[in-house]
């Protein structure tokens, strides 16, 4: 029955979504041209404000635990499970503060409005998966960024989406180089659960009334941890509170 109720209102919500990325595709292209990042980072954060409002068309609802205990004034390294392109709209809005950048697959730097020139401009990198030698000072750039800027990186160690929400293996990488080059930094572990219902039955129709929760966990700091102890305490972390 959902899945019927939803065709007529995925239609909307597409719609929505599909000219809220048109809208703002000029807006960043103004903002990053004429008036530099921090405008053009005002235009990215509002453009997922509005891609967060039009998944309420859906019924969805976001929701954040603990996020007054991520560190202020010191680089971040975000490190989450990955469920679906809900995860990202979510991380961007809500996390706005903490300007997040991405490692993303290079497929998504071009075709896409709005979210392919925030990738190529806004400070994400984009990798090849398929030649992880490629990626090496992509991230190493990434990290020195962080590093100099007290801003954050986010990175989804699966290196894909989770189809059902049951986690894959975590890679170890891409978040190993992130540390490496971003010392001050602190790993802060985040268990996102229920976006993948939100692709449920696929593109489209879309999946409605999905409640999607962000747990952050607590920080680690990679000057007072092994690189083990980081990975195991992060995947610890995000995996035991990733309900189905």
């Amino acid at each position: 029955m959902e899945k019927i109720i939803s065709y007529p209102i995925s239609v909307i919500y597409y719609l929505c979504f599909g000219l809220t990325l048109v809208i703002f595709h000029p807006i960043q292209w103004v903002c990053f041209n004429v008036f530099g990042y921090q405008a053009h980072k005002k235009s990215v954060d509002y453009l997922n404000f509005c891609l967060t409002k039009c998944t309420n068309i859906l019924g969805t609802t976001y929701s954040f635990e603990n996020r007054e205990s991520i560190p202020k004034g010191v680089p971040i390294i975000f490190v989450a499970n990955h469920q679906s392109l809900y995860d990202i709209i979510g991380i961007i809005w809500f996390l706005r503060r903490f300007h997040a950048k991405f490692v993303s697959k290079k497929e998504l730097g071009k075709g896409i409005p709005s979210v392919s020139y925030n990738l190529r401009h806004g400070g994400s990198i984009l990798i090849d998966r398929k030649d992880p030698k490629q990626a090496i000072p992509l991230i190493k750039g990434l990290s020195e960024y962080i590093q100099m800027n007290n801003r954050s990186a986010v990175i989804f160690p699966e290196g894909t989406r989770s189809k059902d929400g049951k986690p894959k293996e975590f890679a170890q990488s891409g978040l190993k180089i992130l540390c490496k080059y971003a010392p001050n930094a602190y790993v802060v572990p985040i268990t996102i659960n229920n976006s993948w219902k939100m692709v449920k039955f696929g593109a489209f129709p879309m999946g409605l009334g999905t409640k999607i929760k962000f747990i952050i966990h607590e920080p680690i700091s990679v000057e007072e941890n092994t690189f083990e102890e980081i990975m195991e305490k992060t995947e610890t972390a995000v995996v035991q509170s990733i309900k189905n």
